[in-house]
């Protein structure tokens, strides 16, 4: 291992981290994991040589694919969660007190063990919730088994590679559509549409015939590098992504949440993309 990590996500453009100390490294059934400490980032995971999390900036992405959802919802009350093994997202959703029943589907024990070991504040104790159902099974599984359903589906899957890449399939969609409620409200990661403008357009072509509704936002987080992600957002009801800033500060109070990036400011305007990212969908229509 060299004192420098570099992801490999891009071939031909990228990053490094320095890499202070190696504080876990293993290669699972499923995916190599490595975890190292970084005097900017703290803690740092990376999964296949592509960075999913770090202490300094993880809040910005989990509040972003969190709360946008939920505070658009009028009223939920059950979350379905795949991936996410972290804990940032479960531990999101948790903080709306309205919540009474969330699952989480993450592939991979070791994940959420070497998390809870190394990124305590990720989870923040939110595995121990008792509204908290954690299952150990491929998302896609998961969907195409369920019995129930939901009224905020939240897909925080790595990139479409490897164990990732069925999260972004017709199949994958289209089941978990079907775990929806009516008018529920799914997202996605999406990737950073700079660089990974062929996510954004496949999960259009897609997801989008399931939906009346589908579209994407945006949220900047320094460590997934090229631009601002896109967040992939659908649901049957149109409205839900034009509320206005009054409705979603009122949601905000009541809920008492205290965050550190989302607000409802950025709520109403993380909707609004780039002009080369609604090029790019318009072509498709």
């Amino acid at each position: 291992m060299t004192d420098k990590f570099y992801e490999v996500l891009y071939p031909s453009y990228g990053q490094y981290f320095k890499v202070d100390e190696v504080l876990f490294e293993n290669k699972t059934d499923h995916q190599h994991l490595i975890i190292f400490n970084n005097q900017q980032f703290g803690h740092v995971m990376a999964l296949d040589g592509i960075i999913q999390t770090t202490e300094k900036d993880e809040f910005i992405y989990h509040e972003m694919l969190t709360h946008v959802p939920l505070f658009a919802h009028p009223e939920p009350k059950k979350v379905l969660i795949i991936g996410g093994g972290d804990g940032g997202i479960l531990r999101e959703v948790l903080k709306h007190k309205a919540i009474e029943r969330v699952v989480q589907v993450e592939i991979d024990q070791s994940v959420i063990d070497m998390c809870k070991q190394y990124f305590p504040k990720h989870s923040d104790g939110a595995f121990d919730d008792e509204r908290a159902e954690i299952v150990i099974a491929d998302g896609i599984d998961y969907v195409r088994q369920a019995n129930e359903t939901f009224d905020v589906i939240i897909s925080d899957s790595t990139d479409p590679i490897g164990p990732g890449e069925v999260l972004f399939t017709n199949d994958f969609y289209r089941l978990a559509k079907q775990c929806l409620n009516d008018n529920g409200i799914m997202v996605t990661q999406n990737g950073v549409c700079f660089m990974q403008m062929d996510e954004v357009i496949n999960t259009a072509k897609r997801m989008g015939p399931l939906y009346k509704s589908q579209t994407f936002y945006t949220s900047p987080v320094p460590t997934y590098i090229g631009g601002v992600m896109t967040l992939a957002w659908a649901t049957d009801d149109p409205e839900l992504n034009k509320q206005p800033k009054a409705v979603i500060e009122k949601r905000i109070k009541q809920s008492g949440i205290d965050t550190r990036y989302y607000n409802a400011d950025i709520h109403v305007g993380c909707f609004a993309l780039p002009q080369y990212v609604k090029k790019a969908l318009n072509e498709l229509s």
